[in-house]
């Protein structure tokens, strides 16, 4: 599995984008060591949809601020699982 990031930003008029995102797998006691992006693991269209949950859950939380949302991608069957929301 691989932990993956979309970095969104968001407003009080409940406005939302994804901006980006980034690969932080490579950890060392529960501490990002390094941070890729864009990701590449995913393919396209999965990115695209995890982008596209990412903004769903900050318009619904009503979310203003810029954040990050991380996820769990398993890249052997190209699911993921939402792990939490950063500001």
């Amino acid at each position: 599995a691989r932990h993956l990031e979309v970095q969104l930003i968001a407003d009080a008029y409940g406005q939302a984008i994804a901006l980006n995102g980034r690969d932080c797998s490579v950890q060392r006691r529960h501490q990002k060591i390094i941070e890729e992006g864009p990701p590449t693991v995913a393919e396209p269209d999965v990115w695209e949809h995890m982008e596209k949950s990412a903004v769903a859950l900050a318009k619904a939380v009503n979310y203003c601020n810029a954040g990050t949302v991380e996820y769990l991608y398993m890249y052997e069957d190209k699911s993921y699982c939402f792990l939490e929301l950063n500001p």
